[in-house]
């Protein structure tokens, strides 16, 4: 049984963080402002003695103690068979939760935009756990190149006014399920990256039951379907507490400031504090680095730095329903995988997929999703024949690498992507689209 927080002690902590964060603003932006007068080529104090040192400390002071906005997609261009295409961010449908976002691709060849038209469509359900969907930016960019691209993308739950009313999990999946049937099942392939991959499944199993046309393939990649493999520490942590405990200790009250004032929900600083509080050594170290590539003057590895913590450090609210929701169903009563897992008074039985192709991908040194946890859907999805079946263990990546950097882009999509094109058949010949993604996955070694 929940034991609900005090009122009075939800609003105060985060009241007291939006305190902080306007305490914090003018240090920042003073510190911003001696960075570039101490580092610009253009500012006689940058011939200072020791101004480069002082530059750095400077950054690294903003950076610290600055607030990071939800950062842009930026894709504004790909390569589609060796000619730069335009692409058009465009949002295509909207709740109150989320943003269903294509990315269209243009071309001024005729015959390049027949092709890019037979190219199999793909829906990219990002995860709805503290970063924004902008993480999977690499993911979308690289998929780009040979599919027609959809992502969800999730709404900070503060910018939700309280009157729209609850999200739970169950929602989440109606979500999926709405935004399935909006682009079309039939010719619909979906990839499902960590947290997403059990509403996912939910949602097409529920479909498949009802008789309705299913995505032609699921492609799962470092998800909790059974969280009893292979526990990790976040495995461990929800496993220990009782619910009572994330409801009491985590769950807090939108403050005035904005729209989504009294919205119950899990706020993204305290998730981020968890996400530094998992590997500590690391961060401070990366920051450390960071200073000494400013002093050194190595731009190209600072460059690299911002670019990672503009994301990282961005980070969301969640909404209260669905994150208590998740802690119970995924990881302490396993619903899912024991059967007895029911969403609007429907049971999910994943036995009843059929004619859906299905690819697991974990990651070797995963120490947020343990190795057998994404795998585990083969066990649950008896419906589905042995032949439409792939699973891929990538050797030496971790959480991040299976779906973003240089092992997604040379290891991982290229099986992504000969998976996709041989279980399409949409508009396609199966052998053709086959052929074309061999060499594609040839041309990007």
């Amino acid at each position: 049984m929940l034991r609900r927080s005090n009122p009075e002690t939800a609003m105060l902590l985060y009241q007291l963080h939006e305190w902080n964060r306007a305490w914090l603003e003018p240090f920042s932006t003073w510190a911003e402002a001696h960075a570039h007068m101490l580092s610009s080529s253009h500012s006689w104090m940058s011939s200072l003695p020791g101004a480069s040192r002082a530059a750095a400390g400077y950054e690294l002071l903003h950076r610290i103690g600055k607030d990071y906005e939800k950062p842009e997609f930026g894709i504004h261009e790909v390569e589609v068979g060796g000619r730069k295409c335009p692409v058009v961010e465009r949002e295509v449908l909207r709740t109150p939760f989320c943003r269903l976002l294509r990315f269209k691709r243009f071309s001024d060849d005729a015959g390049e935009l027949r092709n890019m038209k037979d190219d199999p469509a793909v829906l990219v359900v990002a995860p709805l756990s503290g970063h924004h969907a902008t993480l999977l930016r690499d993911t979308v960019q690289t998929l780009l190149g040979a599919h027609k691209v959809y992502i969800t993308d999730w709404i900070d739950a503060r910018m939700v006014p309280a009157a729209d009313g609850a999200f739970t999990l169950d929602d989440y999946v109606a979500t999926i399920e709405r935004f399935i049937r909006h682009i079309g099942a039939k010719d619909l392939h979906v990839i499902s990256v960590c947290q997403p991959t059990v509403p996912v499944l939910a949602a097409v199993s529920l479909m498949a039951a009802r008789g309705e046309a299913v995505p032609r393939s699921l492609v799962m990649m470092g998800g909790p379907i059974d969280t009893r493999e292979s526990p990790t520490a976040v495995n461990n942590l929800a496993a220990q507490k009782p619910l009572w405990w994330f409801e009491q200790n985590l769950i807090h009250l939108v403050p005035a400031n904005y729209p989504g004032r009294g919205r119950r929900v899990y706020p993204g600083f305290l998730q981020h504090m968890g996400f530094i509080g998992m590997n500590p050594e690391r961060h401070f170290m990366s920051h450390w680095d960071f200073y000494q590539d400013l002093v050194k003057g190595d731009l190209d590895d600072a460059d690299a730095h911002r670019r990672f913590y503009d994301e990282y450090n961005a980070v969301l609210d969640m909404p209260a329903e669905y994150y208590l929701d998740t802690v119970r169903i995924v990881f302490q009563e396993h619903l899912l995988p024991r059967g007895l897992w029911d969403v609007a008074g429907e049971r999910v039985d994943p036995s009843k997929l059929k004619g859906t192709a299905l690819f697991t991908i974990e990651g070797e040194l995963d120490d947020i999703s343990g190795q057998g946890q994404t795998r585990a859907a083969h066990e649950l999805c008896t419906g589905i024949a042995g032949r439409d079946r792939r699973h891929l263990t990538v050797q030496g990546a971790g959480h991040y690498g299976i779906f973003s950097g240089r092992r997604w882009r040379t290891q991982v999509y290229p099986q992504v992507r000969e998976f996709i094109a041989a279980h399409d058949g949409a508009k396609k010949p199966v052998a053709k689209s086959v052929a074309k993604a061999k060499k594609a996955a040839k041309r990007s070694r």
